[in-house]
């Protein structure tokens, strides 16, 4: 756990780019908006506290009219000129409902522009990728995104302007109380206003046990994000893969592995609610003797005639509001802990980032005219070697079969040529026009209507209805044109051999001047592959088509071969 002052200044680097960004003067506005609402709402407690002296004295005189007045439309009294509790009580309900409203208003903006900012972080240079190959990895970052950036918002809101209001309300009320309180004398020393000082006195007594009793919920609540988004991601990974878990009967497995993952969540709550009740014992009571306290010191000077009921409840309520203020620290010890894990997790998910960017590593990228491999060096995170040396080059329209054994490389070859393998060395040239097309074995099939599936990563609404059902016509899946716009998940609702149909689908859509299969129609029979590799060669017959595949019958698609074994990449005929 790094020192207060580092996750404090976390917390800042965090916050600062909303507020000194393009949003900046808006998020400001509604800011000064908001503070303001909560600084009138201070501005009429301490009203109330007057009004609570003249109402309660009225009651003591049994003075009705005063009490009539001071219930409804307002009253000058002896202790001056009020207006009615229903006017203060509609004008407060007002302006508590408008400043909730807005402090809302406000969280949802700066939640959408943090949300947006740490997706362009995890997804921009491809950092999400890199982070997923480290030897540790990260654990999830969608839950950082989705849930960490929503308590980082709603905690800095509510605990900053908490944190004003105590400080406002604390300067408003101390010189009320002060002249309230008198002085006392103790051990032959006068002390003036009284009352302040024993405010003071019992709130930094609070403050200092709730630290002590409190304090291991901090790592408590940080591994509580952790097992929670550890058991979410637990559960979504048996859905997707609910068909292989049905065909391997591992259903007993996995209960044990969710059981385990909400063993360890069960575990870290029972520490979380031991911890809290301890604080809660604390806090409760300290609330319960600040209730009484006020009144039980006051009290001798109302019996001795010094003050009036009024006066009494005008100097309790008085010391509520500075106590209370001076215990916001106690009140909120909880959800500063919940907020300071947030902080955590949310800083170290950005280092990590920075991080995985600067160890950007990797062949270099040159532009040319052809696909070329020149003295290139492939690694494995662990840093096994996978290719070396290797030298290559494959001109625009070429058909290029890439074999090797099972773990050859191949596929961390098809991963560098893209653009997206961190290890290695050498470099990569690649052609300065053209668009480029990997797919691979598994296809990537996106949320969203199967329209949006066929045509990504391109906007579905650049392509007509008719293209894209013409493409599927082409391989084999026109049955699915009727439901070309609608959402399903079409991951689990198409088999592994309609995935890979509807990938080339894909390609004969998009037209890329570079093509690069990696066992591309491994799922499908041969008779599927040929025509599919047909298809290819008749649409799309100016394409530069790389394939990576075991099958023979592949090669007479192509022109070239490519043999990858021993770390060594070489030219080689064609299978038989």
């Amino acid at each position: 756990m790094r020192a207060s002052t580092n996750w404090l200044a976390d917390a800042f680097a965090l916050a600062r780019p909303y507020w000194s960004g393009d949003e900046r003067w808006r998020a400001r506005g509604l800011l000064a908006v908001v503070i303001a609402l909560n600084l009138a709402l201070v501005g009429m407690s301490v009203l109330l506290t007057f009004w609570q002296n003249a109402f309660y004295n009225a009651l003591q005189n049994k003075d009705q009219d005063a009490f009539m007045g001071l219930l409804f439309l307002g009253r000058t009294t002896a202790e001056g000129t009020f207006p009615g509790f229903t006017v203060v009580a509609f004008a407060y309900i007002f302006i508590a409902v408008y400043g909730l409203y807005l402090r809302q208003a406000l969280e949802i903006r700066w939640r959408r522009w943090l949300t947006h900012r740490l997706m362009e972080d995890w997804l921009g240079g491809r950092a999400h990728y890199r982070l997923s190959l480290t030897a540790n990895g990260f654990d999830n970052p969608d839950q950082r995104i989705a849930e960490d950036s929503k308590l980082f918002v709603a905690n800095t809101l509510t605990l900053g302007l908490g944190l004003m209001n105590a400080v406002v309300t604390l300067f408003s009320f101390i010189f009320v109380l002060w002249g309230l309180s008198g002085s006392i004398e103790v051990l032959g020393i006068t002390i003036p206003g009284y009352m302040v000082w024993v405010a003071l006195i019992y709130s930094l007594i609070g403050t200092w046990l709730a630290h002590i009793i409190g304090r291991p919920l901090i790592q408590l609540n940080y591994n509580q994000e952790k097992v929670e988004a550890d058991f979410r991601y637990a559960l979504v990974r048996v859905r997707d893969g609910s068909e292989g878990i049905a065909l391997h009967g591992g259903e007993a497995d996995e209960r044990r592995g969710l059981e385990g993952r909400f063993d360890a969540l069960r575990d870290n709550w029972w520490s979380i609610m031991t911890a809290t009740k301890r604080l809660t014992f604390f806090t409760a009571g300290f609330g319960q003797v600040a209730s009484i306290f006020p009144i039980v010191v006051a009290a001798p000077a109302y019996f001795a005639g010094a003050i009036q009921l009024g006066g009494l409840i005008q100097t309790s309520s008085a010391f509520g509001q500075v106590q209370g203020s001076l215990s916001w620290f106690v009140d909120s010890y909880s959800r500063l802990t919940d907020w300071r894990a947030t902080v955590l997790r949310l800083s170290g998910f950005g280092r990590a980032i920075e991080a995985a960017r600067a160890a950007e590593g990797g062949p270099d990228f040159v532009a040319g005219q052809t696909v070329g491999l020149h003295g290139l060096k492939l690694s494995l995170p662990d840093g096994r070697v996978l290719v070396e040396g290797a030298e290559a080059s494959i001109a625009a329209g070429e058909r290029v079969l890439l074999t090797g054994a099972s773990g050859s490389g191949k596929s961390t070859l098809f991963r560098a040529l893209a653009g997206i393998w961190p290890f290695g060395a050498g470099k990569i040239e690649h052609p300065i026009t053209g668009r480029a097309l990997f797919l691979p074995q598994r296809p990537y099939i996106p949320l969203g209507s199967l329209k949006r599936v066929v045509c990504y990563p391109d906007d579905a609404a650049a392509h007509a209805d008719a293209e894209v059902a013409a493409a599927l016509e082409l391989v084999g899946l026109g049955a699915l044109v009727p439901r070309l716009n609608e959402e399903d998940s079409w991951e689990r609702r198409l088999s592994g051999g309609e995935q890979q149909r509807l990938a080339m689908a894909r390609a004969l859509l998009l037209k890329p001047e570079w093509l690069f299969l990696d066992e591309a129609t491994a799922s499908l029979d041969s008779e599927a592959e040929a025509m599919l590799y047909g298809l290819l060669r008749e649409r799309l017959p100016k394409t530069a088509i790389i394939s990576i595949a075991h099958r023979p019958a592949v090669a007479q698609y192509h022109e070239r071969a490519l043999r990858l074994a021993g770390g060594r990449l070489t030219e080689g005929p064609l299978p038989a």
